[in-house]
């Protein structure tokens, strides 16, 4: 009889959390649309409608047109009743998001601010962080936590950066970035993170390579087809073994070529990170694109040769992954407008197909790690509901 009582209660909570999800992802729904498209009897819907309504996570806002019958209610969520704040932590800057339960960017900031692995360095980026939330002036009863994101190897199973080459750090646990900011704290890798950012809320599920092209080259592998969202209870992120998966900027792209900030030669970050174009204009890389459009002959050289280079590389993610490569990253935030010619350069280096259209630009330009860092908060809340 337990057992039987637990599974009905498993049963009610997978429902009430289907019916949730649908809602906020779709935003104006009725009841009827709820039951036809996740599957349920509408007696079902019904009561679980009621009680997410009465715990405040959906709402009623008005009726949709009649179709010849009675008139249907608009259900919708109630985004404002849960917030995140995401930091994104590189060696030269800061960036917060605020994000509530829709998962979109309510208010950014960055900051200009030099890595150091001190006490001081952590006091003054928690009392950024804090001062950002206060100013936000959301109910501290709404707030989840913050989620920070970090370019190196993040050790969830130890509590710690194991590595990061960007920021200079080796085995820090994670209590010390948060020891100043008294609320709950996750911790990702960037490029993981911006991953999470790039699905959430998307209609179709598919696998994806995310590739992110900073200051250095990283990645992130997601798995979507098979899961219904995103999240660390999905277990879309494919982690590796050592929590290193996605390290792409450190594959070999060049034999015997340019040394690599990690040792070797040849590496892909070596000939794919911002830093190879931003060179040309005193590390401005909006600059540079800037000039590109302007028709600078050595900088359209530079851009080609990147692209040549970026194209091989996206051409060995494909061999290995099969599926969609999203790029992401500060060149991301620019890729757009030359998306078609890394295409046509990616087709003629793949032998199994005549285009390249698996290559697509991130879905957002704008602080993608310190969003997704914050999602992972919204996520775990959404679990439980």
């Amino acid at each position: 009889m337990e057992k039987i009582r637990g599974s009905n209660i498993e049963v009610k909570k997978i429902n009430r959390n289907q019916i949730f999800r649908y809602v906020n992802k779709y935003e104006k729904v009725s009841k009827p649309d709820i039951a036809a498209a996740l599957g349920i009897s509408m007696p079902t819907v019904l009561q679980n409608v009621k009680e997410l309504m009465d715990r405040g996570l959906i709402c009623e806002v008005g009726e949709f047109e009649s179709t010849g019958g009675r008139k249907a209610k608009v259900i919708a969520p109630v985004h404002n009743a849960r917030y995140a704040v995401g930091v994104d932590i590189t060696m030269n800057h800061v960036s917060l998001v605020l994000t509530n339960l829709s998962g979109k960017v309510l208010k950014h900031s960055r900051h200009q601010k030099i890595f150091a692995n001190e006490r001081q360095y952590f006091k003054e980026m928690g009392e950024m962080a804090v001062k950002f939330l206060e100013n936000a002036k959301i109910p501290k009863d709404r707030f989840l936590g913050f989620g920070i994101s970090v370019a190196g190897i993040v050790a969830l199973d130890n509590n710690k950066i194991s590595i990061s080459h960007a920021i200079g750090i080796r085995d820090v646990p994670f209590d010390i970035f948060s020891q100043f900011i008294p609320y709950p704290c996750i911790f990702s890798n960037d490029a993981n993170a911006a991953g999470i950012a790039e699905m959430y809320g998307v209609d179709d599920q598919y696998d994806f390579v995310y590739l992110s092209l900073s200051n250095s080259v990283g990645g992130a592998i997601i798995f979507g087809k098979s899961n219904a969202h995103i999240g660390e209870h999905s277990s879309s992120i494919f982690f590796g073994d050592n929590f290193r998966s996605g390290e792409f900027g450190h594959m070999m792209l060049m034999p015997g070529g340019g040394t690599c900030y990690c040792g070797k030669r040849g590496c892909v970050d070596v000939y794919c990170s911002a830093k190879v174009l931003a060179k040309y204009t005193d590390g401005k890389l909006e600059k540079f694109f800037s000039e590109l459009e302007n028709g600078n002959k050595e900088f359209m050289a530079a851009w080609e040769e990147y692209l040549s280079n970026l194209a091989m590389a996206i051409d060995n993610v494909r061999m290995a992954f099969d599926c969609s490569v999203i790029i992401g990253g500060y060149v991301g935030s620019f890729i757009e407008p030359y998306l078609a010619h890394l295409q046509e350069k990616a087709a003629r280096l793949n032998v199994f197909e005549n285009d390249a259209l698996y290559i697509k630009p991130c879905r957002f330009r704008v602080e993608a790690s310190a969003l997704g860092a914050a999602l992972r908060h919204v996520e775990n809340f959404i679990s439980s509901i």
